[in-house]
């Protein structure tokens, strides 16, 4: 498969990062992303880096291809992580297990992948320790033993709960069975428990999303997700609509759905937090997610992971079979990287402050952004609460439009 990486800096074969990006290593909270490229099938709206068996074909087998070896591969590459960063003493806040599916691997080689940060770079006492997991990917005994080895936070991919909507998605699993997941969750000790949705599926009626909402809500998460559809180019479902087959995503439809998530989520006592997520309270916010959205440090394992540390990004191999034979060989399996400027690391800051309840600091935006601020608090779309920006409901529907303003 080529890549569809940006192609960016070189990077050098060992990793190391300059000395600028060092500098304040500790000062900001570092999270780790271990990302799992493994599917079972190939969900026909996602463009996110994952591979099925077939895909893999006869390379299945190879280190680092294949879901039997592929704990191995990461824990290499957190070694690299430590030897890069250096011996500075920079516990892990956040870890966090995406994918593909990440529960498709053993239980026990994500609870190694665990110890292996901790073992490198310690965790911190409240660490919060994520993996997302398919409701049929997981079973009593196997969440069982990822809250014995360490792991405290679940976000399951629910979707919906309407098997239609499922079945356009090419989403296998059965609905009746997210609340049983969630039980055995809590039944394994799990506190932190939460749900994703996706909403403006075509052939997804109001009343169907009523229906996905209202049984993720009976299943009483800590934390809730709901993102719109995207057409993704390049996905099956790209090539539906291109072909006539489904309709394009409608923008009022999208508005609709959002508000009614909105209203009923807060309604069952969560709060919004980010202009896609809920939460109960303060602690059952996604800090992983958090770190991403506020500029802190992360590194990403696994092939097409992405990570940052101080104004550095970059990016691994895409194919999980150079990844394993960068990994096999010492090197880095970075593809590239970038150096983000001044003007970059503050473009994304609005970008991602903004979503958040906390708002923006008014001081970061420059004079023409602030020019704008009147105008958009009288069309309702943004408060001034204290020395920050903070989006209204309706400001939170056309969260990129207000951008767009502030940056002119």
């Amino acid at each position: 498969m080529p890549s569809a990486l940006p192609d960016g800096d070189p990077v050098p074969t060992d990793g190391r990062l300059p000395g600028s990006a060092l500098d304040g290593l500790g000062a900001r909270p570092l999270g780790f992303y271990v990302h799992v490229p493994f599917c079972t099938v190939r969900c026909g709206y996602c463009d996110f880096n994952t591979y099925t068996a077939l895909e893999l074909g006869p390379v299945g087998g190879h280190p680092g291809a294949s879901r039997q070896t592929y704990a191995d591969a990461a824990i290499a590459e957190i070694r690299q992580a430590r030897r890069v960063l250096g011996t500075r003493d920079v516990p892990v806040e956040t870890v966090f297990f995406g994918g593909g599916t990440p529960t498709l691997l053993d239980a026990g080689d994500l609870t190694r992948i665990v110890a292996a940060i901790s073992d490198e770079f310690g965790l911190t006492a409240d660490v919060e320790v994520t993996t997302e997991a398919n409701p049929d990917s997981v079973t009593p005994d196997s969440l069982r033993v990822l809250r014995e080895g360490g792991v405290n936070r679940l976000s399951f991919g629910m979707q919906s709960a309407v098997p239609h909507v499922l079945a356009t998605l090419d989403r296998t699993h059965d609905p009746r069975r997210v609340p049983d997941v969630v039980r055995w969750a809590r039944e394994a000790g799990f506190e932190q428990v939460s749900l994703d949705l996706i909403y403006g599926t075509p052939g997804e009626s109001i009343a169907d999303w009523e229906t996905s909402v209202e049984a993720a809500l009976a299943c009483e998460p800590d934390h809730l997700s709901a993102y719109s559809l995207i057409v993704e180019e390049g996905t099956a479902l790209a090539r539906r609509v291109r072909r006539g087959e489904l309709p394009m995503p409608d923008e009022d439809d999208l508005a609709d759905k959002y508000v009614l998530v909105d209203e009923r989520v807060r309604k069952a006592g969560l709060e919004w937090y980010e202009v896609s997520n809920w939460a109960r309270d303060e602690a059952s916010r996604c800090r992983h997610n958090l770190l991403y959205w506020t500029g802190a440090d992360w590194w990403g394992v696994g092939p097409g992971a992405h990570s940052h540390v101080g104004g550095v990004r970059w990016w691994n191999v895409k194919h999980p079979v150079a990844y394993a034979d960068r990994i096999a060989a010492g090197v880095s399996p970075a593809h590239a990287r970038e150096v983000l400027s001044d003007e970059d690391r503050h473009v994304e800051r609005v970008l991602l402050e903004l979503r958040l309840d906390t708002g923006l600091p008014l001081e970061v935006i420059d004079d023409a952004g602030r020019a704008a601020v009147p105008d958009l608090a009288q069309r309702g779309l943004v408060t001034v609460s204290g020395d920050r920006l903070v989006l209204t409901p309706q400001g939170r529907l056309l969260a990129d439009g207000v951008v767009r303003e502030l940056l002119p």
